[in-house]
Formats: structure tokens, sequence, C-alpha cells
């Protein structure tokens, strides 16, 4: 389930996720920070596994748009706290852009595999409040394969299940 700490008005967050065509669209509800701390962290979690390639902002307008974003992979137990001594996987100065024509490019062979995705903003452009009215994720799905594994472990060796053809028994080996 998408979620995000610090948000404005609780469940807000799913309202940036809609279609690329639809992206220009004004939001009614779009994703904003408490007044009071410019500061948002979206965890999106994947039914499978994602290489993601670009990730495309929008943010509010009159100086609201975050300035940075910051990103981690595979963790479901982030909060402020813990990022605060965590290097992201990847950071991006933002730009306002209010179209979605700018995307911003990952370091592709560091988000492979990815199975949940973390989004930190930080910082204005001059407002007291982040606001984001879309967020679009730009890769490759495959589906999580999900079964059991059968393997074998031997506590002791059994000379007879490891027979060798022949007289090359053991440390017997004959070298030409």
């Amino acid at each position: 389930m998408i979620r995000c700490l610090n948000e404005d008005v609780d469940g807000s967050c799913k309202n940036v996720f809609k279609a690329w065509a639809q992206r220009t669209q004004a939001t009614d509800n779009p994703l904003r920070s408490d007044p009071d701390d410019a500061e948002l962290l979206l965890h999106i979690p994947f039914d499978g596994a994602v290489k993601l390639k670009a990730i495309c902002v929008i943010g509010g307008s009159g100086g609201s748009a975050p300035s940075k974003m910051r990103a981690f992979i595979n963790r479901d137990d982030l909060d402020f706290a813990s990022i605060s001594s965590m290097a992201p996987l990847q950071e991006w100065d933002l730009q306002q852009d209010n179209d979605g024509s700018l995307e911003y490019p990952t370091q592709v062979a560091k988000f492979s595999g990815v199975h949940s995705l973390d989004l930190h903003f930080t910082g204005t452009f001059g407002a007291e409040q982040c606001e984001i009215h879309f967020v679009g994720l730009k890769g490759e799905y495959s589906e999580r394969q999900r079964r059991a594994v059968e393997a074998v472990y031997e506590a002791r060796p059994v000379p007879k299940d490891h027979q060798v053809p022949g007289d090359m028994q053991g440390s017997h080996w004959s070298v030409s």
C-alpha cells in the first residue's frame, strides 16, 4: 500500500499516481506536506521486480514544488529519523516543472530488482509547504515468481552415494 509520512491530508499520496496522458490535469487533492515542514517521505511498493529507469515529478506552483529528491530501495522500515543518517541510492536536484517534460534518469544498474521505492522530498522553491501533483515512474516490470525451493543437505557424506567410475577413488587418482 502506498503511504506517505508528513502528508497534510491522509491518503492524498495516492492521487499523484495517474496515467501519463493525464499528468497535466489538475489534481483535486494533491500531495502536500504539513504546513510547518516542507518534507515528505513517499513509500511505493511493487507487486513484482522493477528495473527503474527514470522518475518524473510535477510539483505545485508558486514555489511549492520540491527542490530535492532522494531515493532508497527495498526498505519497509524507513522514517525521517532513519533516513537522516543513511546515504541515498541516488539524489537529484529538482527543477520546477509544471508539464512533466523533465525526467530524472536513474543509475539503472542500482535500480534493478526493486520491490519497493522510497522517495524523500525536501525543500521547496520558497514556499512553506511542499506540494506534488504527479509522480511518474518509467521502467520495466517483471512478475515476482514465488515458489518453494527444494534443497538437500548432508550432515555427513555417505561415500556410497558418491561413486566414481573405475579405480579413481578418494586420493588415489591416477595421473597420466
